[in-house]
């Protein structure tokens, strides 16, 4: 007679509703969470405070007719806005930002690319080179545009005094428009140019060197090294700073204000908005109101590189 073992029929599976699911956590991951709130919380509430809450109150402000100083403002919505696409200074403002924008972000990325291909090479004094390009960057903005003013002045700078010197006249490059424009480039491009030809220069060390060296093996020259493999492979690089160097240029102030103070030829959209507040004008509601263009103009920027210029990026 055969024996036949039978098992206990199994339980069939409990589910447990997802309301009543309990999250455990161990010992180590709330002291983690802990850990995270105590460093993560300070920063957070300084942003909060210094910096999205005074650019919604901005907002609010963009909305009044106020006067500076004055105890009472009225409500004019978007009357601000209106004002000031409408007036006659808004295409030569915008015009002057967009100018300035651009030369000064493709004088310092070009020339700092070029400096910082001159700084990679193995040659003696370019610790001390490499220091000297970048210092400019860290200088004080007025300490920089005071020396500059020194130079262009055409009443008694060094540039003025060297042009009489072989019997030149020296151009009025403070009182001009056009040439004002063009000096607060220029101090602004040789300021900033180191920043570009150091982190430049981090991404030439940072390149393969068995792909350069295998390049060279198969005949490409120099140039040919360079424009093939060197800048794709700078790509993020680049992509940095278009960036970084755009959203700084936008707001450029410090050099404006030192070099032209009444802003002639040089008002972009954050001096016009400073001399709208602090001016003869004291439409604190005018100035905020372009301000708030400003910032709208760089979050578009952003956004559309990181939605579209991101995509010629060739991460290694």
């Amino acid at each position: 007679m055969t024996r036949q073992l039978i098992g206990r029929p199994a339980r069939p599976a409990q589910t447990v509703p997802a309301a009543q699911r309990r999250v455990r956590w161990s010992g180590r991951t709330r002291r983690d969470f802990f850990v995270f709130l105590a460093l993560a919380l300070p920063n957070l509430a300084l942003i909060a405070l210094f910096t999205y809450l005074p650019l919604i109150n901005n907002m609010y402000y963009s909305t009044l007719d106020w006067t500076l100083g004055s105890a009472s403002a009225t409500v004019v919505g978007f009357d601000n806005y209106i004002n000031f696409f409408t007036s006659s200074d808004a295409p030569q403002v915008l015009g002057t930002t967009a100018l300035f924008t651009v030369v000064t972000v493709g004088g310092s990325m070009v020339l700092g690319l070029l400096v910082a291909l001159a700084l990679n090479s193995k040659v003696r004094g370019t610790t001390f080179a490499r220091s000297a390009v970048f210092a400019p960057y860290v200088l004080s903005g007025v300490g920089v545009g005071l020396v500059w003013l020194f130079i262009f002045d055409p009443g008694y700078g060094v540039l003025s005094w060297l042009l009489r010197g072989i019997g030149q006249q020296s151009p009025q490059w403070i009182n001009d428009p056009q040439l004002a424009l063009v000096m607060v480039i220029i101090v602004y491009v040789w300021k900033n140019l180191g920043y570009c030809a150091v982190v430049y220069l981090a991404g030439l060390q940072s390149l393969p060197k068995d792909v350069m060296e295998a390049a060279s093996l198969d005949g490409a020259n120099g140039v040919r090294r360079f424009i093939s493999i060197s800048v794709p492979l700078l790509s993020p690089t680049t992509f940095f700073l278009l960036i970084t160097t755009m959203i700084s240029s936008l707001q450029a102030f410090d050099l404006i204000r030192i070099m032209t103070p009444l802003g002639n030829g040089t008002s972009t959209l954050i001096y016009e908005a400073y001399l709208q507040a602090f001016g003869a004008y004291n439409r604190a509601g005018y100035s905020a109101a372009i301000s708030v263009v400003l910032f709208a103009i760089l979050l578009i920027i952003t956004v559309l590189q990181l939605r579209f210029v991101e995509r010629k990026v060739h991460y290694s």
